[in-house]
């Protein structure tokens, strides 16, 4: 096995980095159950692509900021484990594809030669914290949020409380009241605010997209900065024990406060509030090392097509509230470009900019600290990478998942939608390559990585099926969704399902309605006077799967005819827990705790000893063939079923003995003791099952 530790400084990231390649032998080996495989390397950023024998790898880039010499680092390992292509993300995340498993661990360690992690990128934890692009330069910000991102992302990496949760676990950053984070569909969002002047966040909760898509409601109107840290982790506690575990379809935390209110969640954090070791967390923001631009002489430059470049400036120039600097949005096609690109832009920004490039939630990239001078200078050199079209954030400026192409969960191609949208607007609706009104996002299923159901027009992949059922790929048509600002939003309505190859003509007909009758009104606004029935009686006749021709059942972007296939989904990583392997985490769970008491992580510890015991029990319930849905279901349940039939004998119940974790600050002496019941409790269940086991042999 290769050695990590000469390579990599942090002796916390080696001890990741050993223990995946560690757990790839023992899955070779059998030794490891492959549901289990999957959770541990979901949580590595390790994901499984629809082509069998490769991984797709989720890099975490927090808040979408990427310093140059990080963008080298990643464009040389995709050329290395991958095929130099880099696809960005609507969570600001780069992702590489077809990659070998056993070297993953190598890959990630050297990513993390310039601190670039994988670490939590994909599974049941706090995913990458997304933040406003323009974090740091907006004009209309009241203070740079990046700082704050920054403490609360590395504050939860790694931290025991959300590693294991029933389900993933979102967070944004929002620099305005324009809410550009859309913190409306988060299970966190926060938006920067201003009271008395004094810095603090509008809090929401509990939003989310999918198949179910649920608003966010408000936690709090406002907070002060120290307090955002010490909230989460009580929303993030509360979200881990009482959020569901079984069914995946009702995992995420707005299942949850959808089911018990909002004021019932509101308590069951307050019931935390002695647990958490912190009750506030200062950010200092002054420390955070912000991106200074370099001093540098203007090149002469001659633009030999101006009317291009006017039309370029006029939609990919974004104001910076920095005197003498503008911002440079590129459009990048479906989020994909490659290596010898990303290379060429890295010495770009680092020779005549800040040293660094934004990843937006629209899969696209943005350049700070431009000096205006430079800005024709820039145009040329982004000219020979293919980094000028216009329409930066525009109509044209599709946004749209893998889908089909790599995605285990697609069921219609996305990409290829999405490219033939983009021709037909820039071909038959020129004027829309500097209309921001209209958002038009497309995922390949239900569950939303393009954000389709917050579009103004947004299309999901599906399947539809002729008379004789035959079955062709589809889209289903959503209109009216947006962003109204400070954390409102509407979602859009589906309106109707067509046949793939009539996506054109129904971008056709809306848009065409739209220029004719909207006078001069904002899409969403034109689309709640006319209403749904209006909409679905202009796209009906586009949805008749009796008269389908031979194309029809050919997906765009493909040459052969459509064969509807999804794998596995690891978006939330499904487990299947055998009881041994229970067992077996338990132990790792109370050495974890150990390990953590020995540094002085007292909190640490205590949830480290929690897991276990919560852990312990499901096994034996699930010995009963129990449901084991929840860890608050899992506590009551064990009283129920081994405590209160006096099976086993705690000395009290096994809620008294858990449920002291929220009763007790994270002392010393407390952890101390919980750990030590945590290993009595292990050894009592094991030897009940040993007993039952040799009963019924």
């Amino acid at each position: 096995m290769r050695s990590f530790e000469t390579e990599i400084e942090n002796p916390i990231v080696q001890k990741d980095i050993i223990e995946l390649a560690n757990k790839i032998e023992l899955f070779h080996n059998g030794k490891i159950d492959e549901e289990k495989f999957r959770s541990l390397r979901l949580a590595r950023g390790v994901y499984g692509q629809r082509q069998e024998g490769v991984q797709m790898i989720r890099i975490k880039v927090p808040y979408g900021k990427l310093k140059s010499n990080q963008l080298r680092r990643i464009a040389a390992v995709s050329d290395e484990y991958s095929r130099g292509r880099l696809h960005i993300t609507t969570r600001q995340d780069i992702q590489i594809h077809y990659v070998d498993l056993d070297r993953t661990p190598e890959l990630w360690a050297e990513l993390e030669k310039d601190e670039v992690t994988v670490r939590e990128a994909c599974g049941n934890v706090v995913r990458n914290v997304t933040a406003s692009e323009t974090a740091g330069i907006d004009p209309n910000e009241p203070f740079d949020v990046s700082p704050y991102a920054d403490a609360l992302y590395k504050f939860f990496l790694r931290n025991p409380i959300c590693q294991e949760m029933g389900r993933k676990f979102k967070v944004s950053f929002s620099s305005t009241d324009e809410d550009t984070g859309l913190s409306y569909l988060h299970d966190i969002g926060y938006i920067a605010k201003t009271k008395d002047g004094v810095r603090g966040f509008k809090v929401m909760v509990a939003g989310g997209l999918g198949s179910q898509p649920r608003h966010a409601d408000v936690l709090y109107d406002f907070i002060e900065t120290d307090k955002i840290i010490p909230i989460m982790e009580g929303v993030l506690r509360v979200f881990d024990r009482y959020g569901e575990r079984k069914s995946r379809a009702k995992a995420r935390m707005k299942f949850l406060v959808k089911d018990i209110g909002l004021e019932a969640f509101k308590d069951l954090i307050a019931e935390e509030q002695k647990a958490i070791e912190f009750k506030s967390v200062a950010i200092d923001a002054d420390a955070y090392k912000a991106s200074k631009p370099v001093e540098v002489e203007t090149p002469q430059v001659e633009i030999k097509d101006q009317e291009a470049f006017n039309l370029w400036k006029s939609t990919n120039l974004i104001p910076q509230k920095q005197d003498g600097y503008v911002a440079i949005g590129i459009k990048v096609l479906l989020g994909d470009f490659y290596t010898d690109k990303a290379r060429l832009l890295a010495n770009l920004v680092d020779n005549y900019a800040a040293g660094e490039v934004r990843l937006t939630l629209r899969q696209n990239i943005v350049i700070p600290f431009v000096k205006e001078d430079l800005v024709p200078f820039f145009y040329q050199e982004l000219a020979k990478l293919g980094f000028v079209e216009a329409g930066y954030n525009k109509a044209v400026d599709i946004t749209a998942c893998p889908g089909t192409d790599t995605c285990n969960l697609g069921i219609a191609s996305s990409t290829g939608i999405a490219e033939e949208l983009e021709r037909v607007i820039k071909a038959e609706y020129p004027q829309y390559l500097k209309n921001e009104d209209l958002v038009i996002k497309i995922s390949g299923c239900m569950n939303a990585c393009g954000q389709h159901n917050m579009a103004h027009i947004g299309f999901q992949g599906m399947t539809i099926r002729t008379p004789d059922k035959l079955v062709a790929p589809a889209l289903q048509v959503l209109l009216g969704g947006g962003n109204q600002g400070d954390g409102n939003a509407t979602f859009a309505d589906k309106v109707a399902k067509v046949p793939s190859r009539r996506g054109p003509e129904a971008l056709r007909r809306i848009l065409n309605d739209f220029e004719a009758h909207a006078n001069g009104k904002a899409f969403v606004d034109y689309y709640q006077e006319k209403g749904e029935r209006y909409f679905y009686d202009l796209l009906n006749d586009l949805q008749d799967a009796t008269n389908l021709t031979q194309e029809d059942f050919i997906d765009w972007g493909e040459d052969e005819k459509y064969v509807k296939e999804i794998g596995i989904g690891e978006c939330a990583g499904v487990v299947i827990d055998l009881i041994a392997t229970l067992f077996f985490e338990s132990e790792e769970k109370i050495e974890n705790a150990k390990t953590s008491f020995e540094d002085g992580v007292y909190s640490g510890a205590i949830y480290y000893a929690y897991q276990s015991l919560v852990n312990s029990a499901k096994a034996l319930l699930l010995a009963e063939n129990k449901k084991t849905n929840t860890h608050a279901g899992i506590i009551s349940q064990f009283d129920e079923i081994f405590v209160e039939s006096e099976k086993i004998n705690l000395g009290t119940s096994f809620s008294d003995l858990i449920y002291q974790i929220n009763k007790n600050a994270p002392s010393k002496e407390f952890a101390l003791n919980y750990i030590t019941s945590a290993n009595k409790f292990l050894a009592a269940v094991r030897s009940f099952r040993e007993t039952e086991q040799k009963k019924s042999a």
